[in-house]
């Protein structure tokens, strides 16, 4: 057996399809138990392929190395038979460490399976060798070229499961192709040839046209299988991002037309078969955000900073924000564009709710703070009066508590109105609902009230009724009061007329019933009150504009 010059250039080249495919493989196989269902089988295929093809490759690379001092050729069925238990042993180890819950025993039973398939494949290639000698083989050599395939792959699957950093996997991947190449020497060195007295009847494949053919599709594989591998992690991580609700877009540098995932087209309302332009993105911005636009692109572009601006698009109703980041060679030269376009409508929205929330709710603080004032300084006002018209405190408790029930009863009803408006029927019919309903009559039109002249109202109402009951119609069974109400030009008319009861004389001196209704129409609500006394009735006159918000349907 002679050695060429170029056997350690066959050896580098074999280590280095070996160190490759193993580091293809093991990525390959973290891939494929990252699927489920026909994709993982798919992805096992692909590794298993994929790592057969590289033992077998760095095999033949190897055994251009080798000279036995006479022709060689190799028969092409066992050559196939050697490929095919290569990649079926990985195909079952890959299998048989897929599972999480794989525990070492598992794991070793497919190291084992591994590293007897790349232990067949060499010395079935062997067996597949023609030449004018007899191999025999050392067994003890033997084993042991057996027993490092074996634990090298044990130890590659372990460390693939793990899955750690990059430098982990290389390591991973540098010791099992360097156990595949020694392994191959080590059955090599095992090998005993004896020359024999003729040479093989039957012509086979050339070794350097099988080696060339093998190392060609076998790097082929390899290269299309780490770019499946590359392809398929980018797929994943833009399905994930699509899955949050996120586009993806990417540009070439100078500025071209970007690429757009389909959630990013949605969000920004571009058909799915539109052709894009280079200012597609921007182009859908407002007049006014577009300058901006452009010029925080520019900064990102230069490098300056990041691309990271919230926009509104006119042409969709939406606003989006939108990220970029520049991505530069290892040189530093610019290459592309790319970034995540996000619907932040929703946010925006609930940001201006909130605002306007809070607007709502300082105005109805002051508005409250305003209320509690008014109402505190009527009350004040109610007491002050009722206390100055009272003989004593006996006389004055009853009457102040009416009174005080009378603004609570009006606040009531605001309350139930939402503070915006009360019915003016409501109001009369809250205040003449104790007496007979055959000596009250109330006849208009449906009018609302704002809350400002159902608290003035209510309290004069009060007043009349209270009068009413004491002195005026409704303190004998036959009397009667009717209250006649109409709208014109936004203005309220309201006549209050008292029947059937004692003769009435008009007062001495203006009581406190009189001031507060005088006062709260005529100077708190722009309007104006006439109280007469003829001998057969009380009656009451009220004019009143009407607010913006108020309502009357004849």
């Amino acid at each position: 057996m002679h050695h060429h010059p170029i056997v350690s250039l066959f050896f580098t080249l074999s280590l280095a399809v070996a160190v490759l495919g193993a580091w293809t493989a093991l990525d390959l196989f973290n891939r494929m138990r990252a699927h489920l269902g026909s994709a993982r089988l798919r992805w096992l295929a692909v590794a298993a392929l994929t790592l057969g093809a590289s033992i077998w490759s760095m095999h033949f690379i190897a055994m251009l190395g080798f000279d036995p001092g006479a022709p060689v050729s190799y028969d092409v069925g066992l050559t196939l038979a050697s490929f095919l238990l290569a990649t079926a042993g990985t195909a079952v180890a890959f299998l048989t460490a897929a599972r999480r819950s794989a525990g070492f025993v598992r794991l070793a039973a497919a190291g084992l399976a591994m590293g007897s398939a790349i232990a067949a494949m060499h010395y079935v290639g062997m067996a597949a060798m023609r030449t004018a000698a007899v191999l025999d083989y050392r067994p003890g050599l033997v084993a042991l070229s057996v027993l490092i395939a074996v634990g090298a792959s044990i130890a590659a699957l372990f460390a693939a499961r793990e899955d750690r950093t990059l430098r982990w996997r290389a390591l991973a991947a540098g010791a099992l192709g360097t156990a595949i190449v020694a392994m191959h020497h080590t059955g090599m060195a095992a090998l005993v040839l004896t020359p024999a007295e003729a040479a093989p009847g039957a012509a086979g494949a050339s070794p350097l046209m099988l080696a060339v053919a093998v190392t060609a599709g076998s790097v082929a594989v390899l290269f299309l299988a780490l770019g499946a591998s590359v392809f398929d992690q980018r797929t994943n991580v833009l399905s994930a991002v699509d899955a949050g609700g996120v586009g993806f877009w990417e540009a070439q540098l100078p500025l071209r037309p970007p690429v757009v995932s389909a959630r990013a087209r949605q969000i920004m309302g571009i058909a799915p078969d539109a052709r894009l332009t280079a200012s597609e993105i921007g182009d859908r911005l407002s007049d006014q955000d577009r300058a901006a636009h452009r010029a925080a692109l520019a900064r990102a572009m230069a490098g300056e900073e990041d691309y990271d601006q919230e926009w509104f698009i006119p042409g969709v109703g939406r606003w989006i924000h939108l990220r970029g980041r520049l991505i530069r060679s290892r040189s530093g030269r610019p290459l592309r564009m790319s970034g995540v376009i996000t619907d932040i409508t929703d946010r925006r929205q609930a940001f201006a709710a909130l605002a306007d929330s809070e607007r709502q709710q300082r105005v109805l603080i002051n508005e409250l703070n305003h209320r509690v004032k008014n109402s505190l300084a009527t009350v004040q006002s109610i007491a002050r009066q009722t206390a100055r018209r009272a003989p004593d405190l006996a006389s004055f408790i009853p009457l102040f508590e009416a009174r005080l029930l009378a603004l609570s009863n009006t606040q009531n009803l605001l309350t139930a109105g939402r503070w915006e408006s009360v019915r003016l029927r409501d109001l009369l019919h809250q205040e003449l609902a104790p007496f007979a309903e055959e000596q009250v009559r109330l006849s208009g039109p449906d009018v609302r009230l704002d809350s400002r002249q159902t608290l003035s109202l209510g309290l004069a109402f009060h007043e009349l009724a209270t009068n009413a009951a004491k002195y005026g119609a409704l303190s004998t069974p036959n009397g009667c009061v009717r209250v006649d109400w109409s709208v014109a030009d936004r203005h309220l008319r309201l006549d209050w007329v008292e029947t059937g009861g004692p003769l009435v004389a008009a007062p001495a001196r203006r009581g406190f019933g009189s001031q507060l209704i005088e006062a709260a129409i005529n100077r708190d609500l722009d309007g104006s009150a006439a109280l007469a006394y003829p001998p057969e009735g009380f009656t009451f006159s009220l004019r009143l504009p009407l607010a913006d918000t108020s309502e009357a349907d004849a």
